[in-house]
This record gives C-alpha cells, sequence and structure tokens, in this order.
C-alpha cells in the first residue's frame, strides 16, 4: 500500500516531538497533546487511536495504518513520536491504559455520541466518565514544581493579572474570586483595552496569568506579552504545551479535556482548568496562612448580616 504524499513528516519534526513524549503520561493523553503538532498521515493515525482506543490496541500495525488510510511506515514514526521503541510497545501502553480506565468505570460511553433522545441518566453517565477522565489525566501531566513556582510568585507579588477570553475569562473570574478572599491584590480583566492598561502597568514582582484551553487566543497573547514585557512573572493555563501563549509563558501549567458531545474541548476544559486552579489557591493560602486566615474571618463577618436566619429573617 502505498503512503499518500500529504503524510510527509520530516525526521526533525517527529524528533522534536519525541522530546515532548513523557513516558510517565497516559498514552492517549500524549496523543491528545500532541495532537495539534501532527500533520497529514500522522494526524490521521492520531485521531484513529483517539476514536477508538480499544480496536486501536487489538489492531496489527497494518490493520491500524489502513484504517488511517496511512502506511505501516507511517504508524512506526508515530510510534516514535510518542516515545515508544516499536508498535509493540504502543499497543501494550494503549490495552494497559483502556484497561485502567475499565476498571475504574471511565469508559463509559466516553466517545459515544449523544443522541437528542438519550435519557439524561445515560447523559449523567457520559458526562461524569469524560468529567473524571479528564481529571485524572490533568492530575498525572501537571507538573507540581510548576505549579510551586506560580504559587510562590502569586503569594508575594504587589499585583496579580488574571487575562481570559470566553469561557477562560469566566475561569479567571473564579480565581480572582478566590484569591480576594484571602487579600491577594488580583484583577480578572476579559476586556482587550482595559488588560492591556493593566498590562502595561506591570513590573516586575506583579503576577500574569493567562488562561486559554488552545494557548492560540489572540487577545489572551497579547495581554500576556505585555505584561511580560514590562517583567511581570507570566502564568499561562493551557492545554496545549507547545502553544504560542505556553512558549510565551515563564510558568506554564497543563491541562488534559475528555471532549463528549455538545461538550467540545474548549467547554470540557472548564473542570479541569478549575481543578487545577483551585491547587494553586490552595497552595497560594498555604504560603500565606496568617494572611489568608485573617481575611477570611473578616470577609465572613462582613458578609454575616446578609445571611438569613434559621426562621427566615435576616441575621
Amino acid at each position: 500500500m502505498s503512503e499518500p504524499t500529504d503524510g510527509a513528516v520530516p525526521t526533525a519534526v517527529v524528533d522534536s516531538l519525541v522530546l515532548d513524549a513523557q513516558p510517565s503520561d497516559g498514552v492517549l493523553l500524549r496523543v491528545r497533546s500532541l495532537l495539534p503538532e501532527f500533520t497529514g498521515a500522522l494526524k490521521r493515525v492520531a485521531e484513529q487511536v483517539l476514536t477508538d482506543p480499544a480496536a486501536a490496541s487489538r489492531a496489527t500495525i497494518v490493520e491500524l495504518a489502513e484504517r488511517s488510510g496511512t502506511s505501516p511506515a507511517t504508524v512506526t514514526r508515530f510510534c516514535r513520536a510518542l516515545g515508544f521503541d516499536g508498535y509493540a510497545d504502543l499497543r501494550l501502553g494503549i490495552a494497559a491504559e483502556t484497561g485502567r480506565a475499565r476498571s475504574a468505570g471511565w469508559t463509559v460511553d466516553i466517545g459515544r455520541e449523544i443522541q437528542p433522545g438519550d435519557p439524561l441518566g445515560r447523559v449523567l453517565g457520559q458526562i461524569m466518565a469524560a468529567d473524571t477522565r479528564a481529571m485524572h489525566d490533568t492530575a498525572a501531566l501537571l507538573d507540581l514544581a510548576e505549579v510551586e513556582r506560580a504559587a510562590v510568585a502569586i503569594a508575594a507579588a504587589p499585583r496579580v493579572n488574571i487575562f481570559g477570553a470566553s469561557g477562560s475569562a469566566l475561569v479567571g473570574e473564579e480565581m480572582q474570586f478566590s484569591l480576594h478572599r484571602i487579600g491577594v491584590p488580583v484583577w480578572a480583566w476579559t476586556d482587550v483595552h482595559n488588560g492591556l492598561a493593566s498590562a502595561a502597568l506591570s513590573r516586575p514582582g506583579h503576577v500574569a496569568l493567562g488562561i486559554s484551553h488552545s494557548g492560540e487566543t489572540g487577545e489572551t497573547i497579547e495581554l500576556l506579552a505585555e505584561a511580560s514585557s514590562r517583567g511581570a512573572t507570566t502564568v499561562a493555563l493551557t492545554s496545549f504545551p507547545r502553544s504560542p501563549l505556553a512558549e510565551l509563558a515563564d510558568i506554564v501549567l497543563h491541562t488534559a479535556t475528555q471532549a463528549t458531545t455538545f461538550r467540545p474541548d474548549a467547554l470540557s476544559a472548564r473542570h479541569p482548568q478549575l481543578v487545577v486552579l483551585d491547587l494553586l489557591y490552595v497552595a497560594v493560602a498555604q504560603r500565606t496562612h496568617e494572611r489568608s486566615h485573617a481575611a477570611f474571618q473578616k470577609t465572613a463577618q462582613a458578609v454575616q448580616g446578609h445571611k438569613a436566619a434559621k426562621d427566615g429573617t435576616p441575621v
């Protein structure tokens, strides 16, 4: 079988991808993380593996090549890009991962299209399985040393700016609320003009956090770049470690996603993003314990009068 000409990938590109592959990561997680870097035939192999991992774990190299419309040579290069010596190692890795997923209950309906007439019980099962898998993948992918660096920088920062657009803006506002409650001087910006004005006032010691699932949101990249040019420590939260946003940042926090019908990657990224930011928030609170505890007491006391008493009358 001849290989399609659009699948040709220079050896240097494959070698570059190999350097990014982390043997400790899940196989499917690595495939999803590197998917934007694949082109042509390599991308078709990756998409075939992600579409039906169980079938890929049982297929011969020839069968996988035929299903993806490529060649055994392309499949071999795909294995190398993931850090495997050969196809047998790839199959074993996928089989082990899908086996663990079944044991943990993560495979319930994952990959199955949600139909308009599906009962909500089935939809709930698929969403729960997908989110559980995404959070486990995020935990496996996350570099805790990078979280530590970000927490130390935020704990000492006289100003923290958070940048994000669309769904990422909502996640950023949640982080702003959490940090604000423990006394961190933090602002979340969704308007580019206001964000740029704030970023332009950055200086060394300040922290700028940019949130983008794809790492390709132009506004977020521009805002983080402006803050970086003024000397701020920059942090990126993204699912793609080789994205423009990640390459710009001093500190990169990675997330994983598991898309479902009606919840593409950008929407499915929200819960993993919140998990990472919750961890970062707690890490900051740990490092500012006395200040955080005092701030909690003051803010709780301030809003106490607006809580309803048990008999329904205000306190």
